[in-house]
């Protein structure tokens, strides 16, 4: 039986009326399902096939619905992009550059699915590695973007930056962002970054406010290994992984990124990059 799981945004009170349709057509259609308990949170009866989401990937599913926004198809990704498992993202939230497909296509998307007619398209990832007295503590793999940056209030940040292992500069700011071209949508357009078309080998690096006229975003080949060390005048920072998941840092701390092994496969509507952005950033229309 072709498996299907399903994530949900907690606390959206809409999920409750879509859910239990979508259940029904999916095991209508021969799939069998299984969710995340804020899924299963919806449903008036228990389901069957419950798990927490982080192991959700382990039930040999082939696809992953989204029920949500954007923050919640990154949750997910971070889930499946090991076993590439494809994810329909329906979106419920506001902006919604990642969880395109409105509810009312929803079923019209899931019978291009089922009729092997839905295009897949994969979305580069980073890989996040922090380094402390030369030994690794942590690894991350992110979507979006990971963002390494002061947790002090008023007080500047340094950060020293490393491309290939050839010093590049100091930052004093408030931090860098380092974005995936999916992330060049998100904080790194917020804080100033250009846009890159989501099939452009590249990574963007954003500084966060700056504390120099002179430093601005750069945009490199996705080959190219960036390092980040944590200066002597921070008293402390924070590593945030695509918004959801972080942890401190400390002075000599040093962050490594790279073009992650995994992909994020994203099931898509038959629309441009650029008719999103149309629809999402309000551009004029001819």
């Amino acid at each position: 039986m072709k498996a299907v799981a399903i994530v949900s945004k907690p606390d959206k009170p809409e999920v409750a009326e879509i859910l239990p349709r979508l259940v029904r057509w999916l095991t209508e259609h021969g799939y069998g399902v299984c969710m995340d308990r804020e899924s299963a949170g919806y449903l008036d009866e228990p389901h069957e096939t419950v798990v927490e989401r982080e192991r959700l990937a382990a039930n040999d599913v082939r696809l992953a619905i989204v029920l949500g926004g954007d923050g919640t198809l990154l949750a997910a990704a971070r889930v499946f992009a090991a076993k590439a498992v494809p994810i329909l993202g329906v979106n419920l939230g506001s902006l919604g550059f990642l969880t395109e497909v409105p509810i009312d296509d929803l079923y019209p998307t899931l019978e291009a699915i089922d009729s092997g007619t839905c295009d897949v398209e994969k979305r580069a990832m980073l890989e996040a590695t922090v380094l402390r007295n030369g030994q690794k503590i942590s690894e991350f793999h992110a979507l979006n973007d990971v963002v390494i940056s002061k947790a002090t209030i008023a007080r500047l940040a340094s950060f020293d930056l490393y491309l290939r292992g050839s010093f590049v500069t100091s930052y004093k700011g408030d931090g860098l962002i380092i974005a995936t071209p999916t992330g060049s949508t998100a904080y790194s357009l917020a804080a100033g970054g250009p846009i890159l078309t989501p099939s452009v080998d590249a990574m963007v690096i954003s500084p966060i406010c700056p504390h120099s006229l002179t430093h601005r975003p750069i945009v490199l080949p996705d080959e190219i290994e960036i390092e980040v060390v944590v200066g002597w005048t921070c008293d402390e920072a924070f590593l945030s992984v695509d918004g959801q998941l972080g942890m401190p840092l400390c002075q000599g701390d040093r962050l490594k990124c790279r073009k992650s092994s995994y992909q994020t496969s994203l099931l898509r509507m038959r629309r441009t990059f650029f008719d999103v952005l149309r629809t999402k950033l309000k551009w004029g229309q001819r």
